[in-house]
């Protein structure tokens, strides 16, 4: 039972635009932002005082977790993941697993960067003060990075691979291609993967420290995320979770779901921090490498690849990332794909960037969009020297792209590239 396809049954996500599928999908068509000002961020010194986080009514959480589970509930990442992954897995068509035998079929690959960093804060305080017997049962589950992952498994009773990845920001685009291999290979029917990251001052304060995101926007929150632009300053911290369910096409056939896309393969590799590649900058063979290999592990050409969705992230480095597709892909000007990134409108969410994007390229796959690179009008001229203007768009495109390529590079030199096709 090798290389059987594998599509996507069911979306979840929660992000600083929309905090449900539908939501999130007219705020990426209509080039909706969601980052805003932060008041905190201020009071604290920091530099960069926007961000982008999701918004939502503390009771919302009723429909996720029971009394039990909100007791001392202090993890927003956990929060979000769960959101997500509950929301997909209801859209997939699955019922919450309510009988004593696991779903030997089914599993759960969740990644993070850090979990539960205001649970850990409270935790510090409470032992220095000696009250070490307060910190109640739930401190280590929420603070554990593979907390996400055992949650969800544990509430949809998975049998199956229950599992975190973590590789920067890298780490949705590779929880993904981790379950798809899996799938592929016979080793499972179903996986809910995904990727989540926390938010606030504790996980944003060291970017702010590294002076790498922007400080003359505070008081324009919307226009400071700005991927490709000349004008872009650095890249602008946010949060949330996104999640996608996937499943064995036979599977998926046999009970009759809604399929959004497939995914055709992929690849991650890793740059070994050679050749310009450090813990912050990628090694640009490794970048190009990372795509022809998924393009391979496709079976399909790269001229068949419609639009990018790329990291792109508001840095100095976006116009080299546009270089290495150019060069990946022997593609530039009139002939490159469709490029734009989801960070202009909720900026950076670190570990969660790579499956909330997904969950932005999966739709654009099923709703026949190629949705607007907002705060770039002004494109950087080391990128416009590579790809035709209109290759760039400000505004959503309504076509039918066939093939999406996906990739995400993150700290530490690691890639990640995934390529996802419409289902036919």
């Amino acid at each position: 039972m090798k290389n059987r396809r594998v599509v996507i049954t069911g979306l979840g996500v929660v992000s600083p635009n929309g905090t449900n599928v539908s939501n999130f999908k007219r705020a990426i068509q209509q080039g909706t932002s969601g980052i805003r000002y932060i008041e905190q961020l201020k009071e604290l010194k920091f530099s960069c005082q926007v961000a982008g986080f999701p918004v939502y009514k503390k009771n919302y959480l009723n429909n996720y977790f029971n009394s039990i589970q909100l007791k001392g509930l202090n993890a927003s990442g956990m929060e979000y993941g769960v959101i997500s992954g509950i929301d997909a897995w209801k859209d997939a068509g699955f019922s919450i697993n309510k009988t004593d035998t696991p779903n030997w079929d089914c599993g759960v690959i969740f990644g993070t960067g850090i979990l539960g960093v205001d649970k850990f804060r409270e935790a510090v305080y409470k032992v220095d003060q000696g009250k070490v017997r307060r910190l109640g049962s739930t401190s280590v589950t929420q603070t554990m990075a593979s907390g996400i992952s055992a949650f969800l498994g544990g509430m949809l009773g998975c049998g199956n691979v229950v599992t975190t990845n973590s590789s920067a920001c890298s780490t949705g685009t590779e929880a993904i291609l981790m379950g798809y291999d899996r799938i592929s290979s016979g080793k499972a029917e179903i996986i809910l993967a995904g990727s989540t990251s926390d938010s606030g001052p504790y996980v944003w304060g060291g970017f702010d420290a590294m002076r790498i995101l922007p400080y003359k926007y505070n008081d324009n929150p919307t226009v400071a995320s700005r991927p490709m632009s000349a004008t872009a300053s650095g890249f602008v911290p946010g949060s949330g979770a996104g999640a996608l369910v996937i499943e064995s096409l036979d599977s998926a056939l046999k009970r009759g779901a809604s399929i959004y896309a497939e995914i055709l393969g992929g690849h991650v590799n890793s740059g070994g921090q050679r050749n310009g590649g450090s813990m912050t900058a990628p090694n640009s063979v490794a970048v190009q490498q990372c795509i022809t290999k998924a393009i391979e592990n496709s079976n399909i050409k790269a001229t068949q690849i419609d639009a990018i969705n790329g990291h792109l992230t508001a840095t100095g480095k976006d116009s080299t990332e546009i270089q290495n597709w150019s060069e990946a892909l022997g593609r530039s000007g009139i002939d490159f794909p469709y490029v734009n990134s989801l960070k202009s409108m909720i900026g950076h969410c670190l570990a969660a960037s790579g499956s909330i994007e997904s969950v932005a390229t999966v739709l654009q796959l099923k709703e026949n969009f190629i949705f607007g690179n907002i705060n770039c009008e002004d494109l950087h001229p080391d990128i416009a020297s590579v790809v035709s203007r209109d290759r760039v768009p400000v505004q959503t495109i309504y076509t039918s792209p066939n093939i999406i390529a996906k990739a995400s590079f993150g700290f530490g030199d690691v890639n990640a590239c995934i390529i996802f096709k419409k289902y036919n």
